[in-house]
């Protein structure tokens, strides 16, 4: 405690906002790791409809811009607060009712709507609370905590899951999840203060140097969500996944996170950002190929296990995606442009990926998941062929 004292302001609700964002982690994490297993198993959706289903969880991100403009007279503290409120709103909705396609999705997209709005809110409260020179080591306190939560979230459904095979307590966890969001949200309106939000983040800012970064973020958006979506869902629909196996996948997704992205980021700035844009889309498309074409080349245990292993490559691989804000700090005047530009690009990614969610479902049922997955290694192709036109910036190795 003594090291976090050293971080934040004394004067500030630091302690009260970081248990609010363990327990949001906590919840989530019971939350996703049964949530695809509960829409294949229990709603009964296949993967058109799942991809239907993706493109309400992501609409609320990007309407994001529009909300928070029109909410520009809240502090972040309330918004903060307000996102908490709509989190615990869609969790209990999983929770009583009936568990049917269209209601399902109404719950997943107002939760995400809770999510998406907190998110932005985290770092600026972070920021807002630290003391001068602490904001890096601050944010990443608030990744550890949110993770820590997360990660122990996943690891109780798949110890519970894996005890109660026969039959799986969804809605008991999901009820949970909702007990704990609901913690959280008390935790949340102990927060005091006027802090103002992030500027950037309620508005788009495009400039022409910036051109290459905005493709490159739509490229990437695309190959992102395929695995985002569908990974799981493949697990699950055509190799009979359960939710503990799906839950450990996850939580293993998440230490390799945790314990490799300080690496990702040490070769980012050793061999440069274009040599990591260019060569983490080369490693996908063979990702890509074994994760479309395993049942062809294995028997299906085996091709089970290459699929998992391929998975958690993909996370690691996404891990690159920090190139992309390193480039644009390259090209920046300064880190107000940095902050709008990358958010603007953050806006960008949900508006390809909304699509891609949308049609890879339909991709899936009509042309089967080999055409998928080489869709993704094409988009990965093409991510690598336009990062290699990137001319060198000021702060970038030759």
């Amino acid at each position: 405690m003594e090291k976090i004292k050293t971080v934040f302001r004394e004067d500030s609700r630091f302690k009260v906002f970081l248990l609010s964002v363990l327990i949001t982690g906590l919840s989530y994490g019971l939350y996703k790791g049964m949530l695809d297993n509960f829409l294949a198993e229990v709603v009964g959706m296949g993967e058109m409809g799942r991809g239907v289903t993706e493109f309400f969880r992501e609409l609320p991100g990007i309407l994001l811009v529009l909300l928070l403009a029109a909410f520009y007279m809240l502090s972040a503290e309330s918004l903060y607060k307000a996102g908490a409120v709509i989190m615990l709103a869609g969790l209990a909705m999983h929770a009583v009712l009936p568990p049917t396609k269209v209601l399902a999705t109404l719950a997943i997209c107002m939760y995400s709507l809770g999510e998406h709005i907190q998110l932005g809110m985290k770092n600026t409260l972070t920021l807002e609370y630290a003391r001068p020179g602490r904001g890096g080591t601050a944010l990443g306190l608030l990744s550890s905590t949110n993770q820590i939560g997360t990660l122990a979230g996943y690891l109780v459904i798949v110890l519970v899951f894996a005890r109660f095979a026969e039959k799986q307590p969804y809605s008991l966890f999901f009820a949970l999840s909702a007990v704990l969001a609901g913690v959280s949200m008390v935790c949340a309106m102990g927060i005091r203060g006027k802090s103002q939000t992030d500027e950037t983040k309620r508005r788009f800012y495009f400039h022409k140097k910036y051109t290459k970064y905005y493709m490159l973020e739509m490229f990437y958006g695309a190959r992102k969500q395929v695995f985002f979506t569908f990974g799981p869902y493949v697990l699950i629909l055509f190799y009979g996944a359960g939710a503990a196996a799906v839950s450990l996948l996850h939580a293993v997704c998440s230490v390799a996170g945790f314990l490799l992205s300080p690496v990702v980021g040490r070769i980012i700035d050793k061999v440069g950002y274009k040599a990591v844009m260019v060569a983490d889309t080369l490693i996908l498309v063979v990702v890509c190929f074994f994760y479309g074409f395993a049942h062809h080349l294995f028997p299906m245990k085996t091709a089970f296990l290459v699929c998992c292993v391929n998975y958690v490559l993909d996370s690691v691989i996404s891990l690159a995606s920090m190139a992309s804000n390193v480039y644009v700090q390259d090209l920046a005047d300064s880190p107000d442009e940095v902050k709008a530009t990358i958010s603007t690009g953050l806006s960008i990614n949900h508006v390809i990926t909304i699509f891609i969610a949308l049609f890879g479902g339909w991709i899936w049922h009509a042309l089967g998941i080999e055409t998928l997955f080489m869709l993704s290694a094409g988009l990965g192709l093409c991510n690598s062929a336009y990062a290699a036109t990137i001319r060198v910036g000021k702060g970038e190795k030759a």
